[in-house]
């Protein structure tokens, strides 16, 4: 075998050195396989999507294996005597046997119907082989760390290292054939075409936003934006609240969790406590305005709503984390962790501007255009990176309030353009009630009286606008909205009612 073939590990005891270990392979099993792909070049295709020539411990074999696919890829046959004339001259193949070797391959071939488990074996040791450098780069660098590197940076790196490794095996990097995304397209579509041609992605809760964009799409950064006192956060939460019920429900329908219309949601409340984010989810689904809650102020039959209310919330995969001041690597960290305890599914953030630069330390960032860029990039990263939808909900910029239509636009996303360029969908909540109040005239005057019948047509009357979508058209969504408790609904006079969930 090559003397170059990898590293030895040395156990160390406190007394010196005892013994050396090799890391982890079976050289045996890379060689069954080999055998397998040069007598039948079918038992490469069982293995070639997910096992890469790195991945073998002996570099040789490496080599042979990423020849073999090379020709199979061209349409020739690869066998001993077809890959002979490549070999010949390998000083590596020299040391054990030269191009002769390629035929004692052949001779240890397993059948084709175990290559895949061969293939898993070599795979799972080279896992193993990344798992004890990534032990021991965490090890050298926490004995050696710059001064102003804090732990913590160096547990988010090297929990992103492990959760990259967890990942590998099942979401393969680099290009991919158009076959093979032409396939994943069409089960996209098919989802689809299952759910009557409504929802390919996880639903909203609302069939009008439904209808117009299909769901929420894995991979997407959506935005959110409004001024204050719109309804973001309230429209965020029930969203989020539409989605944990209907994969609730779908478990218990005994639907998988790939074919679910809902998601286990991830929500990253910056701005307000946990237990006032679930003090509005209990307002909206118990029907009692959330001041009479906090005030304790509830009948017995409301006391008994609020109660039946609390129970059926507790089984929702509903998870809140209201760490103030989180970093963006900090937030990537704990939704990878997420993802790979309870399979999280979408991601909502509130809100966007106050979440921090991974660089800042703490410190008021000396270029908050930079920083906003970089927190953009990071959410839409993550989206890609946990093939999962991110709502994040953004303030909009004052200069909404000098116009005479209040209406927001894409100009209006505040601090950063990098906002609107990193996004796959713009969205605003506008609410003209609010603003219409602001304007009563004088009480008995006729503008009173028209003020006053304006204010009743625009009662509970929200709109949701699609300023920007890449897979879609935009446009504007009416909903309604209960301020009382906080909750948006599709409106009757379009023809929809509540969503049955």
């Amino acid at each position: 075998m090559s003397d170059n073939a990898r590293p030895i590990v040395q156990t160390l005891t406190p007394d010196g050195p005892e013994e050396y270990r090799t890391l982890p392979h079976n050289l045996e099993a890379e060689q069954a396989l080999l055998g397998a792909i040069l007598v039948n070049n079918e038992a490469a295709g069982k293995v070639q999507d997910f096992l890469l020539a790195d991945h073998y411990f002996e570099p040789v074999h490496g080599r042979i294996y990423e020849a073999a696919l090379r020709l199979i890829d061209r349409g020739q046959l690869a066998t001993p005597v077809t890959m002979k004339p490549f070999f010949e001259r390998d000083p590596a193949l020299a040391d054990v046997g030269g191009a002769q070797y390629l035929a004692r391959l052949a001779g240890a071939a397993v059948t084709i119907l175990n290559a895949e488990d061969y293939g898993r074996l070599v795979y799972d040791l080279a896992l193993r082989r990344e798992l004890i450098t990534i032990g021991e780069d965490m090890v050298i660098t926490a004995y050696d760390s710059p001064v102003e590197s804090p732990a913590t940076t160096q547990i988010e790196v090297s929990e992103q290292k492990l959760f990259e490794l967890a990942e590998r095996g099942q979401k393969d990097g680099g290009f991919k054939t158009f076959s093979r995304s032409m396939t994943d397209a069409i089960q996209v579509i098919e989802a689809a075409y299952k759910r009557d041609g409504k929802l390919s992605g996880t639903t909203t809760g609302f069939r009008a936003i439904n209808e117009k964009i299909g769901g929420l799409h894995p991979s997407d950064l959506i935005i959110l934006a409004g001024r204050p006192a719109m309804g973001k956060t309230a429209l965020a939460t029930n969203i989020g609240f539409n989605a944990a019920l209907a994969y609730a429900r779908n478990m218990e329908e005994g639907i998988a969790p790939k074919d679910s219309e809902g998601a286990v949601v991830g929500f990253f409340s910056l701005e307000m406590s946990a237990d006032q984010l679930a003090t509005r989810i209990l307002a909206e689904r118990s029907r009692i305005p959330s001041e009479n809650l906090r005030r304790g102020q509830l009948t017995k039959e409301q006391f008994r709503d609020l109660t039946q209310a609390a129970q059926d919330l507790e089984r929702l995969p509903f998870y809140i984390d209201d760490t103030p001041q989180l970093t963006i690597s900090a937030l990537r960290t704990r939704a990878r962790r997420l993802k790979r305890q309870h399979n999280l599914g979408l991601v909502i953030v509130d809100y966007l501007q106050l979440l921090r630069g991974s660089g800042t330390g703490g410190r008021a960032p000396e270029n908050r255009v930079q920083e906003v860029s970089e927190i953009t990039r990071g959410l839409k990263g993550l989206a890609k990176e946990l093939s999962l939808p991110v709502i994040a909900l953004s303030q909009l910029s004052r200069g909404v309030e000098q116009r005479e239509d209040k209406r927001p636009q894409l100009s209006d996303l505040r601090e950063s353009g990098s906002i609107e360029q990193d996004a796959d969908m713009v969205t605003f909540v506008f609410r003209e009630e609010y603003y219409h109040a602001m304007k009563e005239p004088a009480l008995g005057t006729p503008e009173h009286a028209e003020w006053q019948a304006k204010g009743e047509s625009l009662h509970g009357l929200a709109e949701f606008i699609i300023g920007k979508q890449r897979h879609g058209p935009t446009g504007t969504i009416r909903l309604f909205f209960e301020r009382e408790t906080t909750r948006f609904s599709d409106l009757a006079e379009d023809n929809y009612g509540p969503e049955p969930f």
